[in-house]
């Protein structure tokens, strides 16, 4: 019985890598869009889809940033400024669009573009500190979906959402994981509404990578700004040991995370370029061994284990 049981799951193996390593025709017709150009995932991916021959179409958020990534990369590669919680730019970066896919439609979007400041306790937050960053990671999505989609619907193509571990376990306050969170729901119900259109929706689920978006310094910036605006009696109640604790964990951040961005970018060209594309692409091995299988534990457990790295209050009961 075990040996057909062996067979019965090399095949299943043999099948699943059968399967990813079919990759579409034509790659060098296809036009995609990404967002967030700038650094991090979506530069490599822009040079990444580049040297495989894709007409890339890159937004940046700023000028340097997109005259640094022209100089990288091939003449094929075209940029474009885009401000994700701008819809009057989103609209301009639409119709920048269509006039290279013209009839073709786009046959990739990648909704990358995302900040994870500011970051810290929920109650030393503001709406405002929650609405920076579901502007960009959440509320961006949504906008810049919503205006390519009919050039996406032309082609059959693909949507790629980065999101991220932490939209699976909230391992911190703050808006950023709350976006992920809802960047997971946003892609399952797009994803459904899509099959009959002939579009496929996937999901990036990265764990911790070395990025602007994990950068110490950043970080440290902004919690320090949080820490010296807060009311005495919170000051109190959490204690100076608590935000010295903060302090070295978010020092400490950048050196524990894994510096191969490749890792990402390599599932979201999958998604992007395989004839069966993933759902969902984990990235990582902490994402794939760790936060993946705890977040299908009992609440107690991941309870338990982030408590453990959690500071303690100097007013705790």
């Amino acid at each position: 019985m075990w040996l057909y049981l062996a067979a019965l799951l090399g095949l299943y193996f043999l099948r699943r890598w059968y399967r990813d390593k079919q990759v579409l025709r034509n790659l060098t017709e296809k036009y995609v869009f990404i967002t967030g150009c700038d650094s991090g995932f979506g530069n490599l991916l822009a040079r990444q889809l580049d040297a495989k021959g894709l007409r890339v179409l890159a937004g940046c958020l700023t000028q340097q940033g997109a005259e640094k990534l022209k100089e990288a990369t091939s003449e094929r590669l075209q940029t474009t400024l885009v401000d994700v919680t701008s819809t009057a730019s989103l609209v301009k970066a639409t119709e920048w669009v269509k006039g290279h896919v013209g009839e073709k439609g786009l046959w990739g979007l990648v909704n990358n573009a995302g900040v994870a400041v500011p970051t810290g306790p929920n109650e030393w937050l503001t709406k405002e500190d929650f609405m920076k960053i579901l502007d960009i990671n959440l509320l961006g999505v949504f906008d810049v979906t919503v205006h390519m989609l009919p050039l996406v619907r032309k082609a059959k193509g693909r949507i790629v959402n980065v999101s991220s571990i932490m939209g699976r376990m909230s391992y911190f306050g703050g808006g950023y994981c709350p976006s992920k969170y809802g960047v997971e729901a946003f892609s399952d119900s797009l994803r459904r509404e899509m099959i009959d259109f002939g579009v496929k929706v996937c999901m990036i689920e990265p764990g911790f990578f070395r990025t602007n978006v994990t950068n110490d310094k950043i970080f440290l910036d902004h919690l320090n700004r949080i820490w010296e605006r807060l009311p005495k009696e919170a000051k109190q109640a959490y204690g100076e040991s608590y935000m010295n604790h903060l302090r070295k964990s978010s020092g400490e951040m950048q050196t524990s995370c894994n510096a191969n961005l490749s890792l990402v970018t390599n599932c979201m060209e999958h998604a992007l370029t395989a004839v069966h594309p993933h759902t969902r692409y984990s990235a990582g091995w902490d994402a794939k061994l760790f936060f993946l299988p705890l977040s299908y534990m009992p609440t107690w457990m991941s309870d338990s284990l982030f408590n453990r790295n959690y500071p303690k209050p100097e007013q705790k009961y």
